[in-house]
C-alpha cells in the first residue's frame, strides 16, 4: 500500500478502527524527513495490511499538537486505536521493519487489560 496523507478531517476514519497504522510526522524543509520518506515508502509496499500515513506538520498543526510532536521526523504506531510507539528520528529500513514486526506481535488484549488496570 502506498502512503496516505493524513489530515484532521480524515484522522478518525484512518486511525479510529482496528489494525496497525504507522504515522510519519514530517515537513518539507526537514532534511532527515526527506531522507526517511523513500525508506517509509519502500517498507509500505511490503506491508499491504498496514496503513502508512504521513502528516505534514506545517499543514496539520492540530494533529502535531495532539501527538505532542516537538521534533521531526517522528514515527507513531497506532494499533486498535491505541498509541504503541511515538519516537523522533529517521529510522533505517531494518529498524522500521523490526518495529512493525514487534507491533504486530503485541498481545492487544494484554495491553487493554494493563491500560484498564492503570485507569482504575
Amino acid at each position: 500500500m502506498a502512503t496516505v496523507e493524513l489530515t484532521k478531517d480524515r484522522f478518525d476514519e484512518t486511525v479510529g478502527g482496528d489494525g496497525l497504522v504507522l504515522i510519519d510526522f514530517w515537513a518539507s524543509w526537514c532534511a532527515p524527513c526527506r531522507s526517511f520518506a523513500p525508506v517509509y515508502e519502500r517498507v509500505s509496499e511490503r506491508h499491504p495490511g498496514v496503513v502508512f500515513a504521513k502528516v505534514d506538520t506545517e499543514a496539520e498543526p492540530e494533529l502535531s499538537s495532539a501527538f505532542d510532536i516537538t521534533s521531526i521526523p517522528t514515527l507513531a504506531i497506532v494499533r486498535d486505536r491505541m498509541v504503541l510507539y511515538a519516537e523522533p528520528g529517521a529510522l533505517p529500513e531494518p529498524a522500521l521493519e523490526d518495529l512493525i514486526t514487534q507491533a504486530e506481535a503485541i498481545d492487544m488484549d494484554e495491553v487493554r487489560r494493563e491500560h484498564e488496570a492503570e485507569g482504575s
